[in-house]
């Protein structure tokens, strides 16, 4: 199985706060736990992705990070403080979603709402230190070409692009991932993996990259967080991506082989192909 591991190896900085932590942290909706007693610690720089099948409580993960739903027990800090709602340490990038073609904001005005989205006017000086930093990501994402270009007319791969732009302009502690690589095909879904494990290695943003689409981002996971029916494991790829690890998760017999080097989950209904797009969930 080839992990970060066997790759080139980066040092990850774990002598400050955690990007994220969470202490015995349990959501239920009801009567029924989405997961109970997770304790997770993100380092700086470091890139967790977040498996399970739908309803599993991945996006509802995130949801608690950006401080849009409450913890039915436990704590939840980004950098060192409490998780709160429009928290400015946070990037977010959303699911891939088609914009109509006429949609006239430009890819560089998308991409500066990551800086003075909540902002009423600014003076020169400002506008000038806004506009290199919104160049700096740009060229670091290589969206330069089309930021001057309407949304609408751009590509997926290329909207996804100004969108991680979008996420990252901020300097954020934590970068959050929702199904980013939805609607894009495999060579974007390698392309912007590799961008968001780049920038924020360089960065030092701590990465939850939530995903149906394993296979593009394994090279660049550090730890994979699974979440099933109430149940979750925590370790990594090779800890966690086994026959063993995921017939106890599951419960019934789940096997998991590499095929023309990518991973094959197999065995059980609700054990879907970590290759296939799924439906938005919960």
């Amino acid at each position: 199985m080839t992990t970060r591991s066997q790759a080139e190896p980066v040092a990850l900085d774990t002598s400050t706060e955690p990007a994220v932590r969470l202490r015995g942290a349990t959501l239920a909706y009801g009567e029924r736990p989405l997961w109970s007693g997770l304790d997770l610690d993100v380092a700086p720089g470091e890139f967790v992705a977040v498996l399970g099948p739908n309803g599993s409580g991945k996006t509802s993960l995130l949801r608690v990070l950006l401080g849009l739903q409450q913890l039915n027990s436990g704590t939840v800090e980004i950098g060192g403080e409490q998780a709160r709602r429009g928290s400015n340490r946070i990037g977010y990038i959303p699911q891939q979603r088609a914009l109509d073609a006429n949609v006239t904001v430009r890819g560089r005005d998308l991409v500066g709402l990551g800086l003075d989205g909540h902002h009423w006017g600014m003076g020169i000086r400002a506008r000038r230190q806004r506009k290199q930093r919104v160049d700096e990501v740009l060229a670091a994402v290589e969206a330069t070409p089309y930021a001057k270009q309407p949304l609408g007319l751009l590509s997926g791969g290329e909207q996804q692009r100004l969108r991680v732009a979008q996420a990252l302009v901020g300097d954020p502690a934590v970068l959050l991932c929702d199904e980013p690589l939805l609607s894009l095909d495999l060579s974007h879904q390698r392309k912007v993996s590799r961008l968001i494990a780049d920038q924020a290695r360089s960065t030092g943003s701590g990465v939850l990259f939530v995903t149906h689409e394993i296979n593009p981002v394994l090279p660049m996971v550090d730890k994979v967080l699974y979440l099933v029916d109430g149940r979750f494991r925590l370790g990594t790829p090779d800890e966690v991506m086994n026959s063993a690890t995921l017939s106890e998760l599951y419960r019934t017999d789940v096997e998991v082989a590499r095929v023309g080097g990518r991973l094959v989950v197999a065995g059980a209904e609700q054990c879907q192909d970590h290759h296939v797009v799924e439906a938005d969930e919960a």
